[in-house]
């Protein structure tokens, strides 16, 4: 196996070679810059000591693919990353515009090693070449754009790429999507839509949808509305609740299951449109609809507000799931491989605790590795 010091440009080695870093950072969202600007912080050089490989072809994660009428007025929540605030921003202006010109700006002002578009497919243990074929202590990540070597692995993929969908029997023939794939209210006007989900998403849905269109919001169970203001000592206790059972290798639930739908500007909204009247779950789909028993509704279209889960398939390979399906976590690092930190999974799964995250794991990560000589961000 050829191996080569990671070079200060995504290319520069030879093919198949492998490409050697300490600490490996996946996917360039909020938690991923700011796990990118921590380890440049704390003295991991640029390139040659971590990398960040980002799917995406441009800055923006997630965010750049949220529906053109999701506005920085309706955000629900976010929260600057570490050193550079969020420029003013016009209330109006798209969020899938403004955020991620803002990455763009923060992974260029602190210069930090953003490689994309590379897809990692897998990551493995390393062999170190020995006759029984043992690992050497290093990860290895498997990419379309090469592999890579690294002895701290920050995964921060998120969720936006495995939308879940609910199995339901029978068949509908009109038009099914997932939240992920809604582009704003106007294709849907003067329509009856069912709004399936009882997130933030199904509220910003709503909220818009209520204005053009019928609409019918469905839930598995009664949304919880919390009525007061989400003061630090609740989001402690959310962070709590949601750290136990990811601490206990349990599945992490939705959020909002925990903290409860808020009032935020699109809440409001769906309420001034007298569009919050939510009915329990249909039983079935029908060729023209939806039904709950004898009871059949035609619509024209149903949009799945149903979450997302969290991108692992790739650490498939290390085998760090429980027989209860989660992943034992302790903080930011998989309990039963201290190498392995999953940002913006659990409680860490806000803007917020993703700051949060991507520093606690650079803390943990130098435990690990031990230190090397600080350095400043570069800054323009």
């Amino acid at each position: 196996m050829t191996v080569e010091r990671a070079s200060t440009e995504a290319g520069g080695v030879p093919d198949g070679a492998v490409r050697e870093v300490d600490a490996l950072v996946i996917g360039a969202g909020q938690a991923g810059l700011s796990a990118a600007y921590h380890l440049r912080r704390r003295g991991f050089a640029p390139h040659t000591g971590f990398v960040v490989l980002d799917a995406d072809d441009a800055p923006g994660g997630a965010w750049a693919h949220r529906s053109p009428s999701l506005t920085m007025a309706t955000v629900h929540g976010f929260h600057d990353l570490p050193d550079f605030e969020l420029p003013a921003t016009d209330p109006a202006t798209e969020a899938r515009v403004a955020v991620p010109g803002y990455f763009a700006a923060y992974e260029a002002r602190h210069a930090l090693p953003v490689l994309r578009p590379v897809k990692v497919r897998a990551v493995r243990e390393r062999p170190d070449g020995r006759a029984d074929g043992g690992p050497d202590g290093r990860l290895l990540v498997e990419t379309d754009a090469g592999r890579w070597a690294t002895r701290a692995l920050l995964n921060a993929t998120g969720t936006w790429t495995r939308p879940f969908l609910p199995r339901y029997p029978g068949r509908f023939a009109g038009r099914q999507l997932h939240y992920a794939d809604y582009r704003g209210p106007a294709e849907f006007a003067g329509q009856r839509v069912v709004v399936v989900g009882g997130g933030a998403s199904a509220v910003q849905v709503l909220s818009e949808l209520g204005a053009v269109a019928g609409t019918v919001w469905v839930t598995r169970t009664p949304p919880v509305f919390h009525q007061g203001p989400f003061t630090e000592e609740f989001g402690r206790e959310v962070v709590a609740e949601v750290d136990a059972r990811v601490r206990a290798g349990l599945p992490v639930r939705s959020v909002v299951s925990v903290t409860g739908l808020g009032p935020s500007v699109a809440y409001r909204r769906a309420e001034e449109l007298g569009v919050l009247h939510r009915r329990s779950m249909f039983d079935r789909l029908t060729e023209r609809g939806v039904a709950w028993g004898d009871e059949e509704l035609p619509v024209d279209a149903i949009v799945w507000a149903t979450g997302f889960r969290a991108e692992l398939t790739h650490l498939a390979p290390l085998g760090l799931r429980t027989a209860g399906g989660g992943i034992r976590m302790d903080g930011t690092r998989v309990a039963d491989d201290p190498r392995v930190h999953l940002l913006g999974y659990g409680p860490s799964a806000s803007t917020v605790g993703a700051n949060r995250a991507g520093r606690a794991a650079v803390n943990e990560v130098v435990r690990l590795l031990g230190a090397p000589a600080p350095t400043q961000p570069a800054a323009v």
